[in-house]
């Protein structure tokens, strides 16, 4: 990935209930959840397989994670790939509800 391919953007699209990750102007990744009353359940990860391995789902995942810290959210992982970052990354336990 070059600096020419522009900015990492992580933001919140609540119309399409998701974080959309850009690189530059591009849509390559997004964060799918559903959301209660200071909850937010991850359902889904996915980043372009052309952009895999570029640590792009974990900035997603992180930055969407803090996200939901900001908020005052919990956080509920049924999205494999969210799950298993929280364990490897233990200062996003406390967001875990329950």
């Amino acid at each position: 990935m070059s600096d020419s391919e522009g900015e990492i953007q992580v933001t919140d699209n609540p119309g399409r209930s998701r974080f959309e990750l850009h690189l530059g102007t591009e849509l390559v990744g997004h964060a799918a959840y559903r959301r209660a009353p200071g909850l937010i359940v991850f359902t889904h990860t996915e980043v372009d397989p052309q952009r895999q391995g570029q640590g792009l789902a974990g900035r997603l995942t992180s930055e969407s994670l803090d996200a939901a810290r900001a908020e005052g959210s919990r956080v509920r992982a049924e999205c494999p790939y969210v799950a298993a970052y929280i364990d490897k990354h233990p200062e996003y336990q406390e967001l875990l509800e329950g």
